[in-house]
């Protein structure tokens, strides 16, 4: 049958008669009904029958599967809680930067993100079974061989260019030799903050404990106290320390990263039991934190952006101590073997710990993204 425009017309015809074998065109040139043929209104016909509607269903199905699997769903994605020994330090903001910017779900990770009080808080949630990997510090490692159930996973950052000693604007000390029997407050027991304090007393020649240091716990509690002279001094994080000065309450009188060169101020912590069930998301906690490090390399204003908020500064004072800490970060994870005898060296000689520990007992470097390359 020809069309007004001589070309083949298409005439839709019941589905009885199309399973009875009528013809779609007349002559001698017939041949049944197309499957897929145009309707009265030029769209589609197509005979639905049983087994059709199940084909499309599958089709459906495997469009979503397809889905999933090229952009990485939620459901899929690996659940791992994650805590800072403390909470608004500008060195443990990649994990907020790193959320916030979609990088740690990129690599199928869902963070649950907790703030501890230092370092002790800290391994102790560890211990607990409360979170699964942990931001915290070099001399933590020593948790390990007094039988906490965690392995350093990843060298985090190096010299503690982080840390200052302050004191009030007003007081009598005004160099490090003016400490000898000082009070200095610190944020936990055998934490990265009592850690230096008396190794800063050893280096001076007075022993671990020629500086008293008085466990306090946050930037906060120790800047209050500091605030009544309940205490000589404390060791607080750059980014407080420069708003205390602008405030004209506090100077600075040590920036430890100048007296700790071959150091690791900070180490990424994992439960073993977590690492035995989860190795792979281990490794992309891992791939999404050194990610995050370059891509705060990269983007300075972004990063200020997130991390002022977090430490609760300006963007100004957040710019500044960027441009004085980003240096500070390990771009691979990869540990200094000096800064590691530093660390075993100190442990006795502080009397943390009777004898020098084999530190490759202590740390890994399995699960960095060059070991998976």
């Amino acid at each position: 049958m020809q069309g007004v425009c001589g070309r083949p017309q298409i005439v839709v015809i019941p589905r009885r008669a199309a399973r009875r074998g009528i013809s779609l065109f007349r002559g001698s040139n017939q041949r049944e009904i197309p499957r897929f043929a145009r309707n009265d209104k030029g769209g589609p016909f197509f005979r639905k029958s049983p087994a059709n509607r199940i084909l499309i269903r599958c089709f459906v199905l495997l469009a979503l599967i397809a889905g999933f699997a090229l952009n990485g769903s939620g459901q899929m994605n690996m659940k791992v809680r994650v805590g800072k020994a403390i909470g608004e330090a500008f060195s443990f903001t990649p994990l907020d930067i790193g959320i916030e910017t979609g990088i740690f779900k990129k690599h199928g990770i869902e963070i649950e993100k907790y703030d501890f009080g230092g370092s002790a808080k800290l391994q102790q949630a560890l211990a607990a079974d409360s979170i699964d990997m942990g931001l915290g510090s070099g001399p933590e490692l020593a948790f390990i061989v007094k039988g906490s159930p965690v392995l350093g996973v990843a060298a985090m950052a190096d010299a503690p260019w982080l840390l200052t000693l302050v004191v009030d604007k007003n007081g009598p000390i005004h160099a490090v030799g003016d400490f000898k029997g000082k009070t200095i407050s610190v944020s936990t027991r055998g934490s990265l903050t009592d850690w230096l304090v008396h190794d800063l007393s050893r280096q001076q020649g007075w022993g671990p404990d020629g500086i008293k240091t008085l466990p306090v716990g946050t930037d906060v509690s120790q800047i209050s106290a500091l605030k009544t002279h309940q205490i000589d001094g404390c060791v607080i994080d750059l980014a407080a320390a420069y708003r205390l000065e602008e405030e004209g309450a506090t100077r600075i009188v040590v920036r430890f990263g100048s007296l700790f060169k071959d150091f690791h101020i900070h180490i990424i912590y994992a439960r073993r039991s977590f690492i035995d069930k989860n190795p792979e998301a281990v490794r992309a906690f891992l791939a999404g934190w050194f990610e995050t490090i370059a891509f705060m390399r990269q983007n300075k204003n972004k990063t200020v952006e997130i991390s002022s908020r977090v430490m609760g500064v300006s963007p100004a004072i957040a710019g500044r101590v960027y441009d004085e800490l980003m240096p500070m970060f390990n771009s691979t994870g990869k540990y200094n073997p000096k800064a590691l005898e530093v660390l075993r060296r100190s442990y006795v000689e502080m009397g943390i710990l009777p004898v020098e520990p084999d530190m490759s007992q202590l740390v890994t470097e399995k699960f960095l993204p060059s070991a998976t390359k």
